[in-house]
């Protein structure tokens, strides 16, 4: 027996959620059937779901009961039921109670004012595990934190030496004391303006920079980017000519380094929606399902600029299917990831690399051929993966060219409980972060 789609589910539910909004109104179940000419009875059947309606019935009834149609027969919208979904599987490791994912139409069918609540805080959830990865990648990874560290311990060290002289040797020529006095007034000094740079480095407030955390020149542009969901409609229409516009409306391009940083990406993207514009990419990848083994003539034989404009599409304002939500990461030929789009559960590390088993670097491997794989990563969660490998520049004839991989990866939505689970490559975000222990490439 095929498995009832969720639409149909909550479908299924429209008479509880008519009988919850009469209760809400205060209105007998006779005085509800007798507006909308209707017998008690038959409206009792109807809130028990034994009764299918539609059309000037349900209409009458929305009306009666001053709601939208599409309330009681749709309920909540569809992402409440994928925020519940991701709230159960999410859940921490040896949580005490089991959701009955089974029961999730039900509930957002009734208690619709609930769900959303639940829907907004497992965003902020999300949005915070993120936040925090990013700062444990951060700390382990960020030169800057990681020389500023060196600097204090190592001046502390020195303190530390200076006093236990001073400590053990009660005796010293006065002239040696006011020296390693002097010595230990320099060392904290030096401590103090270390401390201080080390603070405001994770404290951008006070350089101005974006709530985010953003302070670092590729901080402040991936900042840049996902503020605009790596979609400028400027550069779109206008190319190069528009760069300078977003610049100047975006925070922190002021410093001379972050503004040229942001440049040549806004540079890199203008070129790439000069190839492909949207006006051809964007129908292309409609009528493709945004599958990019079917795009891949729309590069001309390039991949990587195919991957990299399904990256950019922009979201639907209205309904209908849009492009899913799509995450990319960039290395240069040494692994180092230089650019990144950020995805929920797949976390793309900022600094160093990321996870040895990703489609990215198998494609380093074997440059120009595509890569397509599933991964699995330690919570559970699936997603699809695109990469390829290609030449970025050259510096001459002879030479060896400069690469660099470009990786899309989607997440894969799931299916039924009872289907089997497809094969997939156990991965992770990077051995620094992953929670898979066993694993034969970690560092």
């Amino acid at each position: 027996m095929a498995p009832i789609s969720p639409f149909a589910r909550r479908a299924q539910l429209t008479g509880n959620r008519i009988r919850e909004r009469r209760l809400v109104l205060g209105l007998k179940q006779a005085a509800l059937a007798d507006a909308v000419g209707i017998s008690a009875s038959y409206l009792n059947l109807i809130e028990h779901n034994r009764r299918r309606i539609g059309g000037k019935l349900l209409l009458a009834l929305a009306r009666a009961l001053m709601v939208e149609p599409a309330q009681l027969s749709e309920g909540a919208d569809a992402t409440l039921y994928d925020a519940l979904q991701s709230a159960a599987r999410d859940q921490p490791a040896g949580y005490g109670a089991v959701p009955e994912t089974d029961r999730i139409d039900e509930m957002a069918g009734r208690f619709p004012g609930w769900v959303a609540l639940i829907a907004e805080q497992q965003k902020r959830i999300a949005a915070l595990e993120a936040l925090v990865e990013g700062l444990r990648d951060r700390i382990g990874h960020d030169p800057v934190l990681a020389e500023s560290m060196h600097e204090v311990l190592s001046t502390v060290a020195a303190i530390r030496s200076t006093a236990d002289i001073l400590v053990r040797e009660p005796d010293l020529d006065a002239v040696w004391r006011g020296r390693f006095h002097r010595n230990l007034h320099e060392e904290a000094e030096r401590l103090s303006t270390r401390a201080t740079a080390l603070i405001r480095h994770f404290e951008p407030e006070a350089a101005g920079a974006s709530e985010r955390g953003a302070s670092t020149p590729i901080e402040s542009v991936e900042a840049m980017f996902e503020a605009s969901d790596h979609h400028f409609p400027e550069i779109e229409v206008h190319g190069q000519a528009a760069i300078a516009t977003v610049l100047a409306r975006t925070p922190g391009m002021e410093d001379p380094a972050t503004r040229a940083l942001g440049e040549r990406w806004l540079l890199a993207y203008a070129a790439d929606a000069a190839r492909l514009p949207l006006p051809v990419m964007r129908p292309a990848a409609e009528a493709a399902r945004y599958d990019p083994a079917i795009l891949l003539g729309l590069g001309q034989g390039d991949v990587a600029l195919v991957l990299r404009r399904l990256a950019t599409l922009p979201r639907h304002e209205g309904l209908g299917d849009g492009p899913p939500a799509y995450g990319l990461a960039v290395c240069d030929g040494s692994g180092a990831l230089i650019f990144r789009r950020r995805l929920t559960a797949f976390s793309i590390p900022r600094f160093g690399a990321g996870c040895p088993l990703w489609p990215l670097y198998r494609a380093l491997g074997r440059p120009g051929q595509p890569e397509a794989a599933l991964i699995e990563m330690p919570q559970g969660a699936l997603f699809r993966a695109w990469a390829v490998s290609q030449p970025a520049g050259q510096t001459g004839f002879g030479e060896a060219p400069v690469m660099q991989a470009v990786m899309l990866v989607t997440p894969v939505p799931a299916g039924p409980a009872s289907a089997p689970r497809p094969s997939a490559i156990a991965a992770g975000p990077g051995c620094h972060l992953c929670a898979r222990t066993g694993c034969p490439a970690r560092r």
